[in-house]
């Protein structure tokens, strides 16, 4: 009877057991207790759209200046005076340097006083040759004197012209003296000043002059860019742009030069852009990025160059779909220019791409776009 009592009591907590198991497991759980839903993940969105897009070939510069004068002595002499510093801007005829000058002067004095010597002799020649030749002609003289007269004459005259001749060379030698510049331009640092010696065979320059305006960019593009670049250089003049590192806004110029050959060991032709460059933010030797513009893509179809991300195999986008879920998906990218990618096919316009964010989404995920120009607080401008 016992053992029955037990088996009874067994058999009861057994189904207690089971009830309270079915009630746990098979009872629907509170609303409370539920799965949340998904978050949307926010994200910066931008709208592809078409608009006029410059076809645009980039490279790096150097600025070149248009003409350059190293300045040397052609005599040798004696610095007398520097009339400009390191650095100093000067016109064309502007004086540089003064030699001394004064043996100089003197001989050309000198020589001078040798011409208007032989032009008073020769004055006198021409007078005795006339008389001689009037009397030989009424047979009062012979004619040997009349000759000799007028050989004394035409002797004077060729010594007249080599007085000239010899008085022109001294007056160029004396213009040595005064060194000027024959450019508009700057001056760099000035290796000798006064007191010092110069010889004409020097090889150190006492200085240089670099033209500054106009000034040109040389840059180099490939070999595959030359054919579209000559035929648009056919149509009108291209635009070349440059900005140095440190200047917020870039020089604009026209494309002036082409050369001749391609260099065979880079595959590249180099090129130069004519820049006014009229407050010298271009400064020679110096390091600039250039933009050379060939022609305005009317109806280019293009999304900020962040949105589009780099793959294993190929360049994608994540594109928001109307239930805002995103996709990746391929795109074929023609070009960049101005921070946005021109897309060569992929996308069609009007649709939503992800520009900030991608870094949490997959295929699927839900997001929460938000406008390029959107202000925190989700204003927009």
């Amino acid at each position: 009877m016992k053992r029955v009592l037990i088996a009874v009591a067994v058999l009861a907590v057994l189904a207690g057991a089971g009830i309270a198991y079915r009630d746990y497991h098979l009872t629907p759980a509170p609303a409370s207790l539920a799965a949340p839903p998904p978050q949307a993940v926010p994200v910066v969105a931008a709208t592809v759209k078409r608009k006029p897009m410059p076809v645009v070939i980039n490279a790096i510069g150097t600025v070149q200046p248009v003409a350059t004068v190293v300045v040397k002595s052609r005599i040798d002499g004696q610095i007398a005076k520097v009339n400009v510093h390191d650095g100093q801007e000067v016109k064309a005829g502007d004086v540089l340097f003064q030699l001394d000058s004064r043996a100089a002067e003197a001989q050309v004095r000198q020589a001078d006083a040798q011409l208007a010597k032989d032009r008073a002799q020769l004055a006198n020649a021409r007078r005795e040759a006339a008389r001689q030749a009037e009397l030989a002609a009424k047979n009062y003289a012979s004619q040997s004197i009349a000759d000799t007269a007028q050989t004394n004459a035409a002797a004077l005259e060729a010594a007249v012209r080599a007085d000239e001749a010899a008085l022109d060379n001294l007056k160029t030698l004396l213009s040595y003296y005064t060194i000027t510049s024959s450019i508009d331009g700057r001056v760099g640092a000035i290796a000798l000043k006064e007191g010092n010696a110069v010889k004409a065979v020097d090889t150190i320059a006492l200085l240089t002059v670099n033209q500054m305006r106009p000034i040109y960019v040389a840059f180099s593009v490939p070999q595959r860019d030359l054919p579209a670049i000559r035929a648009e250089m056919g149509k009108r003049d291209l635009t070349v742009t440059a900005q140095a590192p440190g200047q917020t806004k870039a020089e604009s110029g026209k494309l002036a030069f082409i050369d001749n050959a391609v260099d065979a060991s880079t595959g590249t032709v180099m090129l130069r852009g004519l820049f006014q460059n009229p407050a010298e933010d271009l400064w020679p030797g110096q390091f600039v990025t250039t933009a050379l513009t060939l022609r305005v893509e009317p109806n280019a179809l293009v999304v900020p160059a962040q949105a589009v991300q780099v793959g294993q195999e190929s360049s994608y986008v994540y594109v928001i779909k109307p239930d805002k879920t995103v996709e990746p998906r391929t795109v074929t990218v023609d070009r960049s220019a101005g921070g946005e990618s021109i897309i060569a096919s992929g996308l069609s316009e009007g649709e939503e791409v992800v520009v900030d964010g991608q870094l949490r989404l997959t295929k699927g995920t839900l997001v929460e776009p938000r406008p390029m120009d959107a202000k925190p607080g989700g204003a927009t401008s």
